[in-house]
Order: structure tokens, then sequence, then C-alpha cells
């Protein structure tokens, strides 16, 4: 028989899968060890998992690397031993530490914020950090009893003492009351099933808060499970009891009617973007006490997805199934939801510390619609654009690097900090009038605030940096940031609609894979 020619031709799946099989049995032979027995090519994927956990890589890391939607799926078939008997648990320890990365280590401080809710005590933490000190741990008093965190990780007098003093300032004097409960109550069909933000609950309908301020916001869950009629509509109520700080006890009710509708139509028609980001922020950021941040990410899409594309089969006209239909309220569901899910919680980068990202879930979890807005949507401001002679100010921009124009000045608030970008190319006269300096290169970004000169543009400048703090419930840091400076990273990383070094989508093709989705579960 005639032997084919194979040469110069594309290996097969077979051949390669030999060729590594072959490999790893020289690769024993020649340390004069016995080859286990069953060696296939896809042992070098266990072998390979099985030695990055024991050289101490985070689980979250190899489930990204891997592509795993569960880390039990490293743990059930792909860790071989790689070391000693005695270290056998190793890897699925280390896997349980990823769910368990925002969870208390101690349960001292759960009791302790148990035994404080019983006493109508709330408790505040200011933090100092110079290094890892277990926010997740800590923070379990101040996030069940109704507290805050305030954190001034690396603090330096001179640039973080404004920002102290202004917080602790407003922490004393904010309205608040004491030894809070509240319930929700609703009419016939709806029910309220969840709760999120800072407190307790010993039971499913009563929400006790030690302390209850003006900053903090409780987003409810509700779940419509019978039959609503257009003419009554929906009711709710919430009603608290607390004790006000000069020890009255006070008993406070909010009534809200609610139009039903029975056309769906109507309801895309009046939905809110905004709280809906502000309900999947909260709902994904406690899913990640108990799953991989992969599975929540997926989580959200696939709702994402879900609502769209119910939109688009019972809702939109008839069109070509290339094009993608959004809601009218709905336009910045995905630019919102990208947001969400480039944040540094569910995709962090390597110089986000466990800490920084457990104080972003716990400060996330109580922010109301406003706050959690620009929260994850900074809103990005052109001052060339505003009229120092005028009360009013400009439009917000996209927040995208394609946008800023090195010949302006922009401004940039997130909630937690205020970013003042310079252009390269900015007029002398305008660097002048703001920091007092006549060329680009000598303006100082080690300021933590701009100095006061006398003129219009200036003074404009302060208005405005007074009127973002005063929007906040914390006091904003000023950070001067010169375009091409080694700082512009932390500038840049808040410019959401952007593809970012963590691996984060940008806006548009964030987009073509919602519609991606959406083709998916229409067909």
């Amino acid at each position: 028989m005639a032997r084919v020619e194979h040469r110069g031709l594309p290996a097969s799946k077979a051949t390669i899968a030999h060729w590594i099989r072959r490999a790893i049995l020289v690769a024993y032979w020649v340390k004069n060890r016995v080859p286990p027995p069953g060696i296939k090519a896809h042992s070098t994927r266990a072998v390979g998992a099985s030695w990055t956990v024991h050289n101490r890589a985070s689980a979250l890391q190899l489930c990204k690397a891997a592509t795993w939607s569960s880390i039990h799926t490293f743990a059930k078939f792909y860790k071989v031993h790689t070391y000693t008997s005695a270290d056998a648990s190793l890897g699925r320890r280390i896997l349980q530490a990823a769910v368990t990365l925002f969870q208390p280590q101690t349960a001292f401080y759960n009791n302790l914020a148990k035994d404080c809710v019983a006493q109508g005590c709330c408790v505040d933490l200011f933090l100092f950090p110079n290094q890892y000190v277990d926010v997740a741990t800590l923070g379990v008093v101040t996030y069940q009893t109704g507290g805050s965190i305030y954190k001034y990780t690396f603090f330096q007098m001179e640039s973080d003492k404004e920002r102290f003093l202004n917080d602790l300032r407003r922490d004393a004097q904010k309205d608040i009351g004491f030894d809070a409960v509240m319930r929700v109550r609703t009419s016939t069909g709806i029910r309220a099933t969840d709760f999120f933000g800072a407190f307790y609950m010993s039971n499913t309908t009563d929400v006790e808060l030690a302390g209850l301020d003006c900053d903090k916001a409780v987003t409810v869950e509700f779940k419509h499970d019978d039959k609503l009629s257009e003419d009554i509509g929906a009711l709710l109520q919430c009603a608290i009891l607390y004790t006000s700080c000069g020890g009255q006890r006070r008993l406070r009710v909010h009534n809200m009617a609610l139009n039903c509708c029975t056309q769906l139509a109507d309801l895309y028609r009046n939905c809110e973007t905004d709280t809906l980001i502000n309900y999947f922020a909260k709902f994904a950021y406690r899913g990640v006490l108990n799953y991989p941040t992969k599975i929540v990410r997926d989580s959200l899409i696939n709702q994402c997805a879900q609502i769209l594309a119910c939109y688009r089969k019972n809702c939109a006209s008839p069109s070509s199934a290339g094009q993608l239909i959004l809601p009218e309220c709905m336009k910045l569901l995905p630019v919102y939801l990208n947001c969400v899910l480039k944040s540094d919680v569910l995709q962090p980068g390597p110089d986000v510390t466990i800490d920084d990202r457990a104080y972003s879930r716990q400060l996330v979890s109580s922010m109301d619609v406003s706050d959690s807005n620009v929260f994850f949507y900074p809103r990005l401001l052109p001052f060339s654009k505003v009229d120092p002679a005028s009360e009013s100010l400009p439009v917000a921009i996209r927040t995208s690097e394609e946008r800023l124009s090195k010949g302006d000045i922009y401004l940039l608030e997130n909630g937690l900090n205020l970013f003042i970008w310079i252009g390269a190319n900015v007029q002398q006269a305008l660097i002048q009038n703001l920091f007092g300096v006549s060329t680009f290169s000598q303006i100082d970004c080690s300021l933590s605030s701009l100095p006061v000169l006398d003129n219009p543009v200036s003074n404009k400048m302060h208005a405005i940096v007074t009127m973002f703090r005063a929007q906040r419930p914390r006091y904003m840091k000023l950070l001067i940031i010169k375009q091409d400076d080694k700082l512009e990273m932390f500038f840049k990383h808040l410019l959401v609609e952007d593809k970012n070094i963590n691996g984060g989508a940008s806006y548009v093709d964030f987009l073509c894979h919602m519609h991606k989705e959406i083709r998916q579960l229409l067909s």
C-alpha cells in the first residue's frame, strides 16, 4: 500500500494532542520519574492551573484567564496534586476566598453590630490606612448600624486636611434619627421582596436602622405577583418610627399612588433608567458576597438583554434583525450598565486594593439615585463654554477622550473627587487668570486648592467648585491634572465611554455585544 504524504499539510488536532502527550512523557523520563497514568493533552491545562494557584495567584485572576464562570470548575475538574498532602486543600481554600473576599473574616464585628443596633447606636468610621486594614470586616459595624465610612488612604496633612475636616463637620451636623424601624406596605398585587442599603434586618419585613441620616437611601425591590387595576393603581406606604436628636419618638409616613398599565409599551415609556442602574448596582454589589464577579457580571448583562429583547419583541415596529432598537427612556441603559460592569468592584485593575473595592461596595450600597448616577457616569464640563457673567452652566459632554480638546480646560466630578484637566494648548491668558502663572509648564499639579485671584474667570471657577461640592454628601478632593502628566491615568480611568486598561469594553463595543445578546434571545 502506498504511504500517504502528509508533510507540508496542517497538523490535525489528534496529531497535536499526540505530540503534547509525548512531550509530557519524555519530560517525566528525563527526570527519572514514573509518568502518572491517563495523561492527556488536556492535562497541561490542569497542571498549569494548579501551579498557578500554588504560586499564590488569586482565584479571580485564574478564573478570568481560564474563562471559567465558576471557581468550582477548577476545584472539581482541574486541581491536581502539585504539592504535598498537607496542603491538599490549598486550591479549594483560595478559590473559596474569592467568594468570601468581601465578607467579614471574624464574627466579632458582626456581633458588635447587632449589639449596637439593639441599643440604637450608629457607628461612623474614619480610616487613615497606609496598608491593608480589612475594610470588609471593619465596615460591618457601620454598614449594619446605618453609619458611614470615610477613607483617607496615605493621608497627607497639606492635601487632605480640608477634606477630612469638612467630612467630619458635615458628619456631626447633618440631620439624623436614631433607633429607627422602617416597614413598607403595599396594596394587593405587589409586595416588597428585597431591600438594599445600610441597615440590619432580623426578619423579612422590618428594616432596623440604629441611625438614619439625610445622605442614606434604602432601595426596595417590589414583585408583581397578582392582578393590578388600572383604575385603582398600586399603593405604597413607607412608615418609619425613629427617635429625634431631641429625644422625641416620632413616626413618619410616606404614601404613594402609582399608575398601572396593561400595555408593555406604556411601561417602557415611563421607566426611569437612573433608578434601574441604582438597583442593578446594589444588586450586583451584594451579589459579590456570594458569587464570583464573572457570574455577577454575566447576570447583569443577561437581565439587561432580557429587558431590551422584551421591548424589541412586543413593542417595537417590525424592522431588520440587524437594527438595534432601544426604548426612548432606555437609550442610556447600555452605557450606564457598562459603567457598572467596569467599576472597580466588578472589574478591578492591578492598582485597586481589596480595601478600595470593599469601601466602594459599601459606599454604593446606600447611595441615592443622583449620587449613584454621577458615581458611575461622571459629569464632564468644558470650561470654555462657561460664561463668567452667567449663573447657568453649560451642558455636560460625554465622558470620552475624543471629546477633549487640547485647547480647553475641563471639570470632571464623580462624587468623591473633582478633577481639573488642562490641555497643553490652553491660552496663556486663561492660565494666568486661573493659576496666576504665565505658561502651561508652570502650573503646579500638587495644589489642593485653586489660588484666589481677583478676576471674573477665577471667581467663576471657584463658584463652580463650591457648587459641585455642596451637591454631594462628601467633600470632593480637588486634583489638578495636566495633559500627558503621569497622574492623567487617574483622570482617564473616569472617561467611562472609552476602553480601559482593566479590560473593560468601550461603549461602542459593549453596545455591539448587547445587540448580539438581544438577537440570540430573539432567535
